[in-house]
């Protein structure tokens, strides 16, 4: 190994273990426990009460919403215990971790768990309970507001979707949205004004707030500061508290640093490996690589379309929404490999070292996600469609690695760039076809970073099928962590 490539290796392994460090640092003073009742996974998360000087503290349930989990909401979390409250989080049916298969109507009764298990809890205040909810989770927390008018003394909705809101229930409502998410602002301000609008009248149990928090979406509200101190704010006007702490949810900017650090390690040995192979690089034209990118994702549309009445795309797979994200992948990348004409060889050593790099990929990607943001682990049902959906992207991610062999700085940033481009705008055109996939946006916001990451691994070691085979296990992964198991 080249000094290069060690002093890479060395900053690597700092930035993880720095990383790891202060991650670890925001559960000071904290409690955490991790909980399963009735087949539902649960994580509480407290204040340690000999910390607080409390005998108790009020409770908060937080929901996530769809296609989310109880990681996602996790920010909250600490920021809440930090603040003096005591917050129980879980995976709704067919999410995260939960085996359930996802039946929507039935999701209030997960809630109902999640409160039975906030209630066994000693550090809770059984008098003084509030829930909070994201998108999905949102309008579940107000229909368990008002249903549970003299047990919920607060409903905070992030995100608000929808509920039979009245101007005394549920009590004292905030509502937030961000400033990019406009649908949800209109929710908002439709449910305020049916609310009885603005006020503070927390004695009474009326009061109606709308926080516009700036500059995020529908996933990047959830990681705010605005949002999390606005939370704090509510519950303390509800329950009378004052509180200062100086905690900020800084676990996101670990985690980047962590992802760096992992990508870091892999372009440390990436030479090494790539010096095991002869370069088998093919002469394509630029007609051929170009017009394949741009002209695949037509027949994946077309072929999502006529399929969708043979087949139930929203199912596809057990899992919603994913499968038929993988079925696209499949059609046009098929489609892009055959007008590229031709495929380097296959071997043995290089499905091994695509394996292992996939693996590397996972460290860097999932294993602090599992504790930040993201149900990384997957269960037995969704470890089944892992590789269905990772030889479903294969094909596309073969085809992009031929295709950008050989290239330079400038040319890769070009095919990141195009390749984003070509994915978001191909699947807002399958989407115009199939409203019924909507909850395909969820992932498109994610593909440039997704893409990026993986156009640093094709970078890193020039081989096709080594990279199509790290980036199709991966992103299939991706597809099988992140869409609820269908019903």
């Amino acid at each position: 190994m080249k000094r290069f490539q060690l002093g890479l290796l060395i900053g690597a392994i700092a930035l993880i273990v720095l990383s790891w460090w202060n991650i670890v640092a925001a559960r000071s003073g904290l409690v955490v426990r991790t909980l399963e009742q009735e087949n539902i996974p649960l994580i509480y998360v407290a204040p340690a009460l000999a910390n607080s000087g409390a005998n108790s503290v009020p409770g908060v349930l937080v929901a996530h919403g769809y296609a989310g989990s109880k990681q996602l909401m996790l920010g909250y979390a600490h920021v809440l215990a930090h603040a003096g409250y005591a917050v129980m989080l879980w995976d709704f049916d067919g999410h995260g971790a939960n085996p359930n298969r996802l039946q929507r109507y039935d999701l209030q009764s997960n809630l109902d768990v999640g409160l039975r298990a906030l209630l066994e809890q000693p550090e809770v205040d059984r008098t003084r309970l509030a829930v909070l909810g994201h998108s999905m989770g949102s309008g579940i927390a107000m229909s368990a507001g008002i249903q549970n008018l003299d047990r919920f003394a607060a409903t905070i909705a992030v995100s608000p979707t929808g509920a039979a809101v009245t101007p005394q229930a549920p009590r004292n409502l905030q509502m937030q949205a961000g400033s990019w998410e406009g649908r949800f602002i209109s929710n908002a301000e439709r449910i305020l004004q049916t609310g009885g609008g603005e006020n503070k009248n927390f004695a009474a149990g009326t009061a109606r707030e709308l926080v516009i928090v700036p500059n995020v979406e529908h996933i990047t509200i959830l990681f705010s500061d605005r949002s999390h101190e606005s939370a704090v704010r509510w519950l303390d006007a509800t329950f009378n508290q004052t509180h200062s702490s100086p905690y900020r949810d800084r676990r996101m900017a670990w985690y980047g640093l962590h992802l760096l650090g992992g990508l870091l390690l892999i372009g440390a040995v990436a030479p090494t490996v790539a010096g095991w192979f002869e370069p088998d690089r093919m002469k394509i034209s630029a007609i051929k690589r170009w017009g394949g990118l741009l002209l695949a994702p037509l027949p994946g549309v077309a072929g999502l379309v006529l399929l969708n009445s043979r087949i139930n795309l929203q199912s596809l797979g057990g899992v919603q929404v994913g499968g038929a994200i993988g079925l696209w992948f499949l059609i046009a990348g098929s489609i892009w490999l055959a007008l590229l004409g031709r495929i380097p060889r296959l071997s043995g050593r290089r499905i091994a070292i695509g394996f292992g790099l996939f693996v590397l990929l996972w460290f860097a990607f999932g294993a602090m996600a599992q504790v930040v943001w993201l149900q990384w682990w997957l269960i037995p049902t969704r470890l089944q469609v892992w590789l269905p959906f990772a030889l479903a992207c294969l094909p596309w991610f073969l085809a992009s690695g031929i295709a950008q062999q050989g290239a330079g700085n400038g040319e890769r940033f070009a095919w990141w760039f195009a390749q984003s481009a070509i994915l978001i705008g191909g699947f807002v055109l399958t989407l115009n076809f199939l409203p019924e996939l909507g909850f395909v946006f969820l992932l498109l916001p994610l593909f440039p970073p997704l893409i990026a990451v993986l156009s640093f691994v094709v970078a890193s070691l020039d081989e096709a099928w080594i990279s199509s085979i790290a980036s199709a296990l991966f992103f299939g992964w991706v597809l099988a962590a992140g869409f609820p198991l269908s019903g």
